[in-house]
């Protein structure tokens, strides 16, 4: 029996990414530029075992079978032809954050899937080929295994379809303040929701603008210039959401809450308080600030009406081994 175990960071997208060309490979049809969250966490670990029939999926404590299941012996079965392995593997998976609720569960838990299934199986796969196996599982996945600020590319095929880091998370201070306004289950994944993006007339002209909203956050994150971060962070959210409203069927993930998030944080940053939102395939609010600014922020966020939890996370760093009692 061969075993590993990885903990990896979610993340949030700055410019999204939102449909693909390719579905079977998730290759994207944009670029994507992102931030780990650390103090959020995936942790999964990998045991390949000559008895079992079938691949087994624990999440936090649950059996899972189905469709869910599947996704994770199709990242196994890539790993297992590298590998020229034939063993099933358990999988024991478990999140400190909601699940399924907008906040790039998929993300760490792929994330943490490709580093301790390919390091089970006794691959040492560099980075690059980490970010495209994850990539194969969710593609924002991809985002999760470099550290820091991080650049997918959207690339030409398989082989050039990876994210890296552009800057190291001690590079800027700044921190989400995730307003929490629903746990639920979201009714449609963001796997199905890449599907029909091109049902909607918007996403050819947000695919064909992505090259210049992505020079425009890097430049901002590279020279930490918050105004110009700001403002494309909260386009380029309102876009994606646009081209989910618009799409067949029409996806709104927002609640009420979400709007009384987003419409407080413009009028913050009216008052010069250096603040911005985003928004992921869910209806919980990422407000991005300064780390200066967090306590305040804190507390204006938990006095609005709908708002039910706060979750706060800095710059986090890559995907990495860990070992049992770490």
């Amino acid at each position: 029996m061969s075993t590993a175990t990885a903990q990896s960071h979610p993340n949030i997208a700055f410019i999204k990414y939102w449909g693909n060309r390719d579905n079977t490979l998730r290759l994207p049809m944009n670029g994507s530029i992102s931030m780990n969250l650390d103090g959020l966490y995936t942790r999964t670990t990998v045991s390949f075992q000559p008895s079992l029939p079938f691949d087994e999926l624990i999440i936090n404590g649950h059996e899972i079978a189905g469709a869910g299941r599947d996704r994770v012996s199709y990242i196994l079965d890539i790993v297992r032809g590298m590998a020229n392995i034939h063993e099933r593997a358990e999988v024991m998976s478990e999140n400190n954050f909601p699940s399924g609720a907008g906040i790039a569960s998929s993300a760490s838990a792929f994330a943490a899937l490709a580093l301790a299934g390919s390091k089970a199986a006794g691959l040492n796969l560099s980075d690059q080929e980490l970010s495209r196996l994850a990539r194969r599982g969710s593609g924002s996945a991809s985002r999760s295994i470099p550290g820091g600020y991080v650049e997918w590319q959207v690339g030409t095929s398989d082989e050039d379809s990876f994210a890296f880091s552009i800057a190291e998370p001690n590079h800027w201070n700044l921190v989400d303040c995730i307003a929490i306004v629903s746990t639920s289950h979201k009714k449609t994944g963001s796997t199905e929701g890449h599907s029909i993006a091109g049902t909607s007339p918007l996403q050819a002209a947000r695919v064909a603008d992505a090259p210049r909203r992505l020079e425009i956050c890097r430049d901002a994150i590279l020279n930490r210039d918050f105004n110009t971060f700001a403002s494309i962070l909260e386009l380029d959210s309102d876009m994606m959401h646009a081209v989910m409203m618009t799409s067949t069927p029409a996806l709104h993930y927002w609640k009420l809450a979400s709007l009384e998030v987003m419409n407080c944080v413009r009028q913050w940053r009216s008052e010069g308080i250096q603040v911005c939102y985003t928004v992921d395939a869910g209806a919980n609010v990422h407000v991005i600030c300064h780390q200066t600014e967090v306590l305040s922020i804190n507390k204006r966020l938990r006095e609005i009406r709908g708002v039910e939890d706060l979750l706060l996370a800095h710059v986090g760093g890559p995907a990495k081994i860990v070992e049992n009692g770490d």
